[in-house]
């Protein structure tokens, strides 16, 4: 994206935002409620018209929704209910025409990619939060995109499901070497997670604030010296817009973001 502007009406959500990510990355979009980073995400995905500046995926400029950008949503309600977990992942393929012995293929593939042949013709209402999540990362992969948007895909799980799915999805990325872009206002869930860490100023207005490289060994553990260091100076950095946002607010009361981020034994 270059120079990209976003605006609903008379309010300025995101001003100027640039950033690359190569084939293959994975990058987490890192911030405080608010900040303008589902937004982006949107407007990568297509959902979002920029009022100025330009989305491009591959070279091609973003004129709306693709199947090359799947998107993974916070809500497990994106899952059909009427469909099974095998007919919820081929429904891609289906639509496409692809042929029944490739469509089951691919079905079978990806079932086993994300844990859940065994669960192939339940239905979602039979599923916990995390197969849920499982269910709809495999629809969207099962369409093959270039690039995955995932927007807080963990947000509604509990602590301990949360951690389970970081460690799958760090393993199906490095298997699928899908480019990923990933929305989290979690600092532990970015550091375990990424290449690259981008922070995000408070809204309105928001904007990318820095970049921070990623490049510590996987699988990665929060208590290890380089990543506690890491946490800390993002829990700095949005730690400052947190109280920049509170000032603004007539509410600040010395809070310093310290509690930005929630994986335990991280930073101390």
């Amino acid at each position: 994206m270059r120079d990209v502007d976003i605006r609903f009406g008379d309010f300025d959500a995101v001003r100027g935002a640039t950033l690359d990510i190569a084939a293959g990355e994975f990058v987490c979009l890192l911030g405080p409620s608010g900040c303008g980073k589902s937004t982006l995400l949107n407007a990568v995905a297509g959902f979002v018209t920029p009022a100025g500046g330009e989305v491009t995926c591959g070279n091609a400029p973003v004129t709306g929704p693709d199947v090359s950008r799947g998107v993974v949503f916070q809500s497990a309600e994106a899952l059909f209910p009427w469909l099974s977990v095998r007919q919820n992942v081929s429904f891609g393929p289906r639509m496409r025409r692809m042929p029944k012995a490739q469509r089951a293929a691919v079905e079978d593939r990806y079932l086993a990619m994300v844990g859940l042949s065994h669960s192939a013709d339940k239905f979602p209402s039979q599923l916990s939060g995390g197969m849920r999540q499982r269910a709809q990362l495999a629809r969207v992969l099962a369409n093959e995109p270039s690039v995955v948007l995932m927007d807080e895909p963990f947000g509604a799980l509990d602590a301990q499901t949360r951690l389970v799915m970081q460690v799958e999805l760090d393993r199906i990325w490095r298997d699928t070497g899908a480019t990923i872009l990933f929305v989290t206002h979690d600092i532990g869930e970015a550091i375990l997670l990424s290449d690259r860490i981008v922070t995000m100023t408070a809204g309105p207005a928001a904007a990318i604030k820095n970049v921070y490289p990623c490049d510590l060994p996987r699988p990665r553990d929060l208590t290890d010296p380089a990543s506690a260091a890491l946490f800390r100076q993002l829990r700095e950095d949005i730690g400052e817009e947190v109280a920049r946002t509170l000032r603004a607010q007539g509410l600040d009361d010395g809070h310093d973001g310290r509690s930005t981020g929630d994986q335990k034994g991280a930073g101390r």
